[in-house]
């Protein structure tokens, strides 16, 4: 069978080749069989927006955020997808949160910082009189047997050129009337400034309104009802006179009156699923939960025997749901609220629907942890990883980060058992994550150095292993793994084909990092000097922060050195 992981690499794959339909298909599955990995929801989040699907990645980011609120990713995505739909002050909290509970993540700062940028903009014509002096403008006023004498003053001339090129210059010649002129035939002609000598008439008072009497309510004909059904007609109209008396009583918190005078109404009509309903809502209103559930029972018996409207049922449904939630019984109350959507589709109940499984998720998640259980998953996958079982390997290791997600040993080990079925993407994602439970674990140090390796960054392989050494100066495994990354970039492209140089080269420029070095132009000149001045460049290089630079464009072998 397929496993999560696997499901989530040829989302990845779909996802780069722009396949966003497949690449959602592939991380749903992924979310099917394993819903508590907040990585699948946040790949899922970046294929819907990508395919313009806004509020479903909106909806995959706060899933991701509620399985992990430590995780920086989470909240750019959330942020991203609220951008998307134009809620720019609810993306910028969003940032902030993420900077507050992450810390200072550079794609939130970044993030934060463009999406400030972006509302604090001028918007694009932010001058109503931009448009109006266009190049058709001497076209307008040499057609105008007025206003085209004006066209031989170099005066006039040279003001409407500087109106074209700056609209807002207008302010300082409202006081040349020919300029008011030309205003006048650009706006059309329609508008009219007066001479300022002239005196208006003042406007003319406005006759008071007269209040218009209100209609008398057209009488009812009740002729053509014989005794019985008048009778109903009576008691109807008096149910829903007991039912408002009932409201006032409710919004005073009279509620014993209110459930009184509810029971006259519903007596009167029993027909009438509204009387009970509204009686439950007082027993809400108590907290009374039980009795508000019996009760919306009641409600919804009478409103399908008697064919009530569906958004009377919903509305029952969401009731009950409501009083399940404040029992504890989550479940239960998901239920019922699915239940009263199927009635009616209602935003609000939509609203408590989503926000209740992702709570029910959590605790789920929460409920789950067991250290002991996920000891003797270790222990399996160790034994998978032992005998070369890479797959039931995976498979354990994922069912004990379940049980202790904040052991970091564990997902170390899931890292290099991914590693095996070239699941790299996924390994690097587990080793960060132990490294930021544990920021001195130095095993994991030296596992994302080897992952980078066969990652094919060695500049990012070389920057880890020191990392481990700067904790633990003697780590074997570190220790090694620098050996061997130094001796591959001291190589260079030696042993290498062309295709595989510039494979390695593609691979390098993907990196943002070496994108951001490459656009230094400190970097750029140095790179220039080192062809035209190798002694401005030599100089250059006794600069740490420059030298540092340089060694990593060699190592990710985008800069290659002759020998």
């Amino acid at each position: 069978p397929t496993l999560p992981p696997q499901f989530k690499a040829l989302g990845n794959k779909s996802l780069q080749a722009g396949a966003f339909p497949e690449a959602i298909q592939h991380y749903t599955s992924a979310i099917d069989l394993d819903g508590s990995n907040h990585v699948f929801y946040s790949n899922r989040s970046a294929a819907y927006l990508s395919s313009k699907q806004h509020q479903k990645a909106l909806e995959d980011g706060e899933a991701c955020i509620g399985l992990n609120p430590t995780w920086a990713k989470g909240y750019t995505r959330k942020a991203a997808a609220l951008w998307k739909l134009s809620r720019l002050n609810d993306a910028e909290a969003c940032y902030n949160e993420g900077i507050a509970k992450c810390g200072e993540d550079k794609s939130l700062v970044d993030g934060l910082k463009k999406l400030v940028d972006s509302k604090n903009a001028p918007p694009p014509s932010s001058n109503p009189m931009a448009n109006l002096f266009g190049p058709s403008l001497i076209s307008k006023i040499s057609n105008d047997p007025k206003l085209k004498e004006y066209l031989e003053d170099p005066t006039f001339m040279s003001k409407i050129e500087m109106l074209q090129k700056n609209p807002n210059s207008l302010q300082m010649m409202m006081g040349d009337p020919r300029i008011m002129e030309v205003l006048q035939l650009a706006l059309g002609g329609n508008v009219s400034f007066g001479n300022p000598n002239d005196t208006p008439e003042p406007p003319k008072p406005k006759e008071p309104e007269k209040k218009k009497e209100p209609e008398p309510e057209p009488e009812e004909d009740t002729s053509w009802m014989n005794e019985e059904e008048l009778k109903k007609h009576e008691d109807k109209k008096l149910a829903k006179k007991k039912k408002e008396e009932g409201n006032e009583k409710y919004k005073a918190k009279a509620f014993d009156e209110a459930i009184a005078l509810y029971d006259e109404a519903a007596s009167l009509d029993p027909t009438n699923m509204t009387y009970i309903t509204n009686k439950s809502a007082v027993f809400f209103a108590r907290k009374e939960w039980d009795l508000c559930i019996s009760t919306c029972e009641e409600a919804l018996k009478v409103g399908k025997e008697n064919y009530a409207p569906f958004e009377d049922r919903a509305k029952a449904l969401t009731r009950q749901g409501k009083c399940h939630h404040k029992k504890g019984d989550l479940g239960k109350a998901i239920e019922l609220y699915k239940a009263s959507q199927l009635e009616a589709f209602q935003k609000d109940t939509e609203r408590l629907l989503k926000n209740l499984e992702l709570e029910k998720r959590k605790k789920d998640v929460a409920a789950y942890q067991d250290p002991e259980k996920a000891e003797e998953a270790k222990q399996r996958g160790n034994d998978a990883f032992r005998a070369q079982n890479w797959p039931d390997a995976i498979k354990n290791y994922e069912e004990a980060v379940k049980r202790a997600p904040t052991n970091a040993p564990i997902r170390n080990n899931l890292a290099a058992a991914l590693c095996k079925v070239m699941d790299f993407n996924g390994a690097k994602m587990h080793v960060d994550k132990a490294l930021e439970l544990d920021e001195k674990y130095v095993k994991a140090y030296a596992r994302k150095g080897d992952i980078h390796i066969l990652m094919k960054e060695n500049h990012k392989a070389l920057e880890a292993y020191r990392a481990g050494l700067a904790i633990e100066s003697n780590n074997k495994s570190c220790l090694e793994g620098a050996k061997k990354v130094t001796q591959m970039i001291n190589a260079g492209t030696a042993n290498m084909s062309e295709e595989e140089k510039q494979e390695r080269a593609a691979h390098g420029m993907a990196d943002p990092e070496v994108q951001a070095i490459l656009q230094d132009p400190v970097i750029r000149q140095v790179l220039q000097d080192f062809q035209e001045n190798p002694n401005a460049a030599q100089q250059a290089m006794k600069d740490v922060t420059v030298s540092s630079k340089i060694e990593k464009l060699i190592a990710a072998g985008v800069l290659q050195v002759g020998r």
